[in-house]
């Protein structure tokens, strides 16, 4: 399992939380009381270099445009689950690929075994990400596809 601190630290770690997360009890009551609206900006960063890129290819894909510019400091406990979800993910493909460039071309790239879809499209819904996560951990084991 992908520790706490490397979810957190997708998502800006302390210089967005302003304390340490180090358990997953932690990041969860973060995420229950909405994570600040910085996080889907640095989650996105993982993607996408052009801010306009992360905010439309990324951010307004999890969060509706007009409910994302609502937001003056803290998401929703719903759109915080989202964020936290993605950023789950781009911890597992770093920790599978062993190097932030693998990770991102992994997650950007049509891949077969997922409908010929991008990792990042599919991970956009919860079985989504489900599925994203169980290929990883197949490629880490060696399991065959």
């Amino acid at each position: 399992m992908i520790q706490a601190e490397t979810i957190a630290g997708i998502m800006g770690g302390d210089a967005v939380f302003h304390h340490g997360i180090h358990t997953l009890g932690e990041l969860a009551r973060e995420v229950e009381q909405g994570l600040p609206k910085r996080t889907a900006r640095e989650v996105g960063r993982h993607f996408f270099k052009r801010d306009q890129d992360i905010t439309h290819e990324f951010i307004y894909r999890l969060i509706p445009e007009a409910s994302y510019k609502r937001r003056k400091d803290r998401l929703t406990p719903e759109e915080s689950a989202r964020i936290e979800r993605i950023a789950r993910i781009v911890a597992t493909a770093e920790f599978v690929w062993d190097d932030e460039t693998d990770a991102r071309h992994f997650l950007m790239a049509v891949n077969p075994l997922l409908d010929a879809r991008r990792p990042l499209d599919v991970a956009m819904s919860e079985i989504g990400a489900r599925r994203v996560e169980a290929l990883l951990w197949d490629i880490y084991y060696g399991h065959p596809a």
